[in-house]
């Protein structure tokens, strides 16, 4: 983000002019929720009893009471283009999987995640990061992980048993084919690093998420080709994510523009009007040459902010280079867009008052990564608000702040049922 103020000031001054309006919002967004009827197998979405247990858990106010009035006398719930499945539904399914995509689109996300990256064929797939096989699949029990860049060390311990050397591997698409890649299966992101064994380090996952949905026969691995079939399917938007490549570009050829353009043409091959397609980077780069030679995609590219404290945001002239250059939507992590006071209220940050006078549309990532909120220790995602926030049903009160305060236009979640909850009872887009 701050590396590229300079750059942006001189690419503003060459920039067309641009409408004021910072997104053109399509008919179904203008409406408020997106038909379901068409959707594979889904006649409507469902919420499961999350939510409602997230409202229980609310302290008494006119919030926590209009959706108690919602959550006892709504009968059915629609999808919506607030709630986007961060990775699909990765909160109690393995992320970038079929399975994982599936739970997204029935608990309501009407805009889905593919994170992109490539194979050794330069096939285009669904995985969070070029090099994170050895945690998301089940790479390292197969015959494949003879091919990871790192082969599993196991953890060291010194004679008294504390942890000298935690465990390690590393395996990337990129060390694959399209076939050896497809023979992998999803699992729930995440190592032990004091494992002694392959068994124990893949056996990892936090305790506030689960494993009963990521057997050895689920967890379907995708191309984007196929992940588009699916989100056709399932009558969902779509928000692709061009990852940064752990292999040095061009790799055998293949540029950074080749990659970027191709994750385009996919989608335009298999039908995806630009209204439906969110493109994503954290590269200013790709975002700009989507811009320039996308038009039409590139007007609703995402720039996804890589903050991870609040001294790293971009200042208000940042923003501003950022509009002039063709960016019209930002996406920074959920911390970036919320401050509180002494009494622990709620309030839009001051990035995000600057975002929105610098005329761009905002996108928060990401809701239900924080774990148990009640104990205290938010982590990144809420760190600029943690001492305000005291119970799990304060989830709503960010996303309240969010929605009706800083105004964005929608919101990643790893459980996207309690954002389209909460987008349903507020008529949120």
């Amino acid at each position: 983000m701050r590396h590229f103020l300079t750059r942006l000031a001189l690419l503003a001054l060459g920039a067309a002019a641009l409408p004021a309006s910072a997104h053109d919002f399509d008919n179904d967004r203008r409406g408020g929720h997106h038909d379901p009827r068409g959707r594979d197998g889904i006649a409507s979405v469902q919420m499961g009893p999350r939510p409602f247990f997230l409202v229980n858990e609310m302290a008494d106010s006119p919030l926590k009471q209009r959706l108690q009035r919602c959550a006892a006398t709504r009968e059915q719930y629609q999808p919506t283009l607030f709630s986007i499945g961060h990775r699909g539904a990765p909160l109690m399914f393995p992320e970038h999987t079929k399975e994982s995509y599936e739970a997204a689109a029935r608990s309501g996300a009407g805009i889905v995640e593919c994170d992109v990256t490539f194979t050794k064929d330069r096939q285009l797939v669904c995985r969070h990061a070029q090099n994170d096989l050895h945690t998301t699949t089940n790479i390292l029990a197969t015959p494949l992980a003879a091919k990871c860049v790192t082969p599993f060390t196991p953890a060291q311990f010194d004679a008294a048993g504390t942890l000298v050397a935690p465990a390690a591997a590393e395996c990337r698409t990129s060390e694959l084919t399209l076939a050896e890649f497809k023979t992998l299966r999803g699992k729930m992101d995440a190592f032990n690093p004091r494992g002694r064994t392959v068994a124990e380090y893949m056996a990892g996952t936090p305790n506030f998420r689960t494993d009963l949905h990521a057997g050895p026969t689920s967890g379907t691995l995708l191309t984007l080709k196929e992940a588009i079939a699916l989100f056709k399917q399932l009558d969902v938007k779509m928000t692709p994510e061009l990852k940064s490549p752990s292999v040095p570009m061009p790799f055998n050829g293949y540029t950074q523009a080749a990659y970027a353009q191709q994750m385009i043409d996919e989608h335009k091959a298999m039908g995806v009007p630009p209204r439906d397609l969110w493109p994503q980077s954290f590269d200013i780069n790709d975002v700009l040459y989507w811009v320039r030679n996308e038009p039409a995609y590139g007007r609703q590219a995402v720039y996804l902010d890589d903050a991870n404290v609040v001294a790293d945001l971009p200042t208000a002239q940042q923003l501003k280079a950022y509009r002039a250059a063709g960016i019209r939507i930002v996406a920074p992590p959920i911390f970036a867009l919320l401050a509180a006071d002494s009494s622990g209220n709620l309030m839009p940050s001051a990035y995000a008052r600057n975002a929105r006078a610098a005329g761009l549309d905002i996108i928060a990532w990401s809701l239900e990564r924080s774990g148990i909120l009640a104990d205290g220790n938010n982590g990144f995602y809420l760190q600029t608000v943690d001492a305000a926030i005291k119970r799990e049903g304060d989830v709503y009160r960010v996303l309240d702040v969010l929605a009706e305060q800083v105004g964005v236009m929608g919101v990643f979640s790893d459980w996207p049922a309690t954002t389209s909850f909460y987008a349903n009872c507020t008529g949120q887009r």
